[in-house]
C-alpha cells in the first residue's frame, strides 16, 4: 500500500471539531486499529482478510453538512464540536471534497453582501441554519441545498445565480424550510424550493447512473462504494436465473447492479418510502425492468414470503448499523438462499448475526473482506459471503 504521509492527512482543528477521529494520525495505523477491531468480532467464524483501503484518503467525502452561525456581525459556517452545541467555524475539512469548501466560501461572502443572517435557534430569529452540498466526480456536478427558516430566503435567487456564476459545475440549488426546534438538518415533510436547476444531480457508478437530490441516501465515498459493490457481486457469483432479493436495500443501489450485470430478476425491500422512490427512479433512468422494489419493512415482508413459501437464489442484507433482527434471520433461515452477501457498517453487530446464523442456520461463512469507505473516522465497511450446505 502506498505510504501516505501524516502532512496530507492534517488538519490543525483536530482537536477541536471532533468530525472524525484519526486525521491526525498516519493511515496505517488507522487502517491497522480497524483491523484489529475486525478481528475482535469477527475472526471466530472466518479468518478477516486485510482491509482494502481506499484510493483516496482525503477529499473523498461527496456529502457535506456544515451548520451556520455568526461571529463578529458575520455569518460562518463550520461543525458542531463533538458532544456539544458549540459551533467550530471551519474553512476547510481536509476529507471533504474541494468543491465543497470552495462553494462554502462563496456562499459565506455572498451572504454577508446580501444581508442573510444565520439563524439563533434559543431566539429563532436569522434566515440561513445549514449548507448541504453534493457532489458527483463522474460528471463534475454539484447540488448547494440552503436550509433557512422560510422557504423565501431573501435575495435566494440572487444567490443561486451568483454560486452557479462562481462555479459553473454547480446544477442545482434550492432552499429547504426548517422551522423546527431539531438537530436534523432535513426534518421528515419539510417543503422545498427549487431556485436554480432541476433539484438532483448525477452520479455513476458501476456503470449505472443514480440521480441524487436533497434527500437522497448515497455512499459517502463513491469511488470506493463502486469497489465494494463490485466485491459483493463477484462473491455472489451471479447468474440470469438467479432471483435476488436486495434486503434493507435503501435507494436500491445494490438490487440496480445485480440486475444490470447479470440480467437476473432482483427485488428490492426498503421500509423508507423516498428510498424506494429514488429506488424506483434509478431504475428507469437506467432502463432496467427486472428489478423491483417494495416499500416495506424487511423482516416483516421476508417473514410473509417465508410463510408463503417464496424463496430466492441470492439474498443482499445491508442494515442499518444496528443489524439485522432475529425475526429478519430466521425468515431467511426458512426461505433458504444458496448464496448470502452481509455487507455491514458495524463489526459488533456483524458479529453477533453471524454467531446467531453459525448456532442455528446451515450456512458456512466463507469469506470476511473488510473495505474502507470511511478514511479518518471510526467506521468501516465489511462484506461477507456464505453458501448454504
Amino acid at each position: 500500500m502506498k505510504n501516505i504521509s501524516m502532512a496530507k492527512r492534517y488538519c490543525p482543528l483536530f482537536n477541536k471539531c471532533g468530525g472524525c477521529d484519526s486525521v491526525n494520525s498516519s493511515y496505517e495505523d488507522e487502517l491497522l486499529e480497524k483491523y484489529i477491531r475486525e478481528e475482535k468480532f469477527l475472526s471466530r467464524f472466518a479468518p478477516v482478510s486485510p482491509i482494502l483501503p481506499s484510493p483516496s484518503v482525503t477529499g473523498y467525502r461527496c456529502k457535506v453538512q456544515a451548520v451556520c452561525g455568526e461571529k463578529d456581525g458575520k455569518l460562518i459556517t463550520g461543525i458542531y464540536r463533538k458532544g456539544s452545541h458549540r459551533l467550530i467555524s471551519v474553512k476547510s475539512c481536509p476529507l471533504e471534497d474541494e468543491r465543497a469548501g470552495e462553494i462554502l466560501s462563496t456562499i459565506r461572502v455572498l451572504s454577508n453582501r446580501y444581508g442573510i443572517k444565520a439563524y439563533d435557534e434559543d431566539r429563532m430569529t436569522g434566515d440561513l441554519r445549514h449548507v448541504l452540498i453534493r457532489t458527483s466526480d463522474y460528471y463534475d456536478e454539484a447540488l448547494v441545498v440552503l436550509v433557512a427558516s422560510s422557504l423565501e430566503l431573501k435575495s435566494a435567487s440572487d444567490l443561486a445565480a451568483a454560486i452557479h456564476q462562481r462555479h459553473p459545475y454547480v446544477k442545482s440549488v434550492s432552499v429547504i424550510e426548517n422551522r423546527e426546534k431539531t438537530s436534523m438538518v432535513i426534518p421528515e415533510g419539510a417543503k422545498e424550493r427549487i431556485v436554480y436547476g432541476k433539484g438532483y444531480i448525477t452520479e455513476r457508478v458501476s456503470g449505472l447512473d443514480f440521480r441524487i437530490s436533497a434527500r437522497s441516501f448515497f455512499q459517502v465515498n463513491p469511488r470506493q462504494a463502486e469497489r465494494l459493490y463490485t466485491i459483493a457481486m463477484n462473491m455472489a457469483e451471479l447468474r440470469p436465473d438467479d432471483k435476488v432479493i436486495d434486503a434493507y436495500c435503501g435507494t436500491g443501489t445494490i438490487a440496480l447492479i445485480a440486475a444490470h450485470l447479470s440480467g437476473c430478476e432482483a427485488i428490492g425491500i426498503e421500509a423508507n418510502g423516498q428510498a424506494v422512490h429514488d429506488a424506483e427512479v434509478n431504475a428507469s433512468i437506467n432502463r432496467l425492468d427486472n428489478v423491483s422494489f417494495i416499500n416495506a419493512d424487511a423482516s416483516k415482508y421476508m417473514k410473509e414470503m417465508a410463510k408463503k413459501g417464496e424463496t430466492c437464489s441470492v439474498l443482499f442484507l445491508d442494515p442499518p448499523r444496528s443489524g439485522a433482527t432475529e425475526e429478519f434471520l430466521a425468515a431467511m433461515g426458512r426461505m433458504a438462499p444458496e448464496r448470502v452477501v452481509y455487507v455491514s457498517c458495524n463489526p459488533e453487530t456483524l458479529g453477533r448475526d453471524l454467531r446467531y446464523i453459525h448456532r442455528f442456520l446451515p450456512y458456512k461463512i466463507q469469506g470476511i473482506q473488510p473495505v474502507d469507505l470511511f478514511p479518518g473516522s471510526s467506521h468501516i465497511e465489511t462484506v461477507v459471503y456464505m453458501d448454504r450446505y
